[in-house]
């Protein structure tokens, strides 16, 4: 699949020049896991990105709990980490989570195509024989330059727009549960928004946890219309972005982000939240 490496084939790119490695491991209920558990070991010459302070603006009163980032000072990080246009990057969380696609999505988002997952992560990485190391990585400086397409999300007022139409379909990546309403462990109302379809979002991956090919996401996104545009939503706009590179490569071509997702929906009170199944 593309987007996607193995560990064999990171080893082997190793003595790669233009190569950078991201480390993006987080844990929601603990912002500061993530960081640590970086500190303590992590992949050589791997760098840390943080879910909260890189790639996610600043939470307000809307725009839901993990906001973009600023693009301008985004690209900066990037460029400071010596990330550039050319770089060939591959960004990994402890095992295949939500993180390293949230990653993924914002540099795809600005244009650039080199970025690869690691397939399993950390976890994968230990267990075929690679090393760890605490050292932290001074890597050249670079320049990162955007190049936006602008057609990958949508905000709220799209989403009100676009609930009932036929040429389109509103995917929550949550879990069944919390989509259903019967359980919200984060917010402050449960449920969904109105006509979302659920498709949690690691229905993506096999039952060892590896992701699928792209056959079997063709399988598993058979119910949706290639033709139509899919909204794809979440809590905060992270875990469905695993959803939207699974999309991608079973071949859907109109797929976009709504990055404030639940958290967002729910923030004005005047937004109908459905509990329950959708009606056929």
């Amino acid at each position: 699949m593309r987007n996607i490496i193995s560990v064999e084939r990171l080893k082997k790119r190793f003595t790669q020049n233009n190569l950078v490695i991201v480390d993006v491991r987080f844990q929601l209920m603990d912002a500061d896991a993530g960081r640590k558990a970086y500190l303590q070991g992590h992949i050589p010459g791997a760098v840390y990105m943080d879910l909260n302070r890189d790639l996610s603006g600043k939470a307000g009163k809307h725009g839901g709990n993990h906001p973009l980032p600023d693009w301008d000072l985004f690209a900066n990080k990037l460029g400071k980490l010596g990330i550039s246009n050319d770089t060939t990057v591959v960004v990994y969380d402890q095992g295949n989570d939500m993180f390293a696609p949230r990653f993924w999505w914002l540099l795809d988002y600005l244009g650039h195509e080199k970025v690869y997952i690691l397939d399993g992560g950390l976890d994968r990485w230990v267990a075929e024989g690679g090393e760890l190391t605490t050292e932290v990585p001074n890597l050249q400086p670079t320049i990162f330059r955007k190049n936006k397409k602008e057609d990958r999300y949508v905000d709220v007022e799209e989403v009100k727009e676009k609930i009932g139409s036929p040429e389109t379909t509103i995917i929550d990546a949550r879990a069944r549960a919390r989509y259903l309403g019967d359980e919200e462990p984060m917010y402050a109302r449960a449920g969904h928004i109105p006509g979302a379809v659920n498709y949690f979002w690691e229905g993506v991956l096999r039952e060892d946890g590896s992701w699928k090919n792209e056959e079997q996401l063709q399988e598993h996104f058979s119910g949706l219309d290639k033709d139509a545009e899919i909204i794809v939503s979440c809590g905060s706009g992270v875990s469905a972005c695993p959803n939207i590179l699974a999309l991608d490569n079973a071949g859907f071509k109109n797929v976009k982000l709504y990055p404030g997702s639940f958290s967002d929906w729910i923030s004005y009170e005047k937004n109908e939240v459905a509990i329950g199944e959708e009606d056929e």
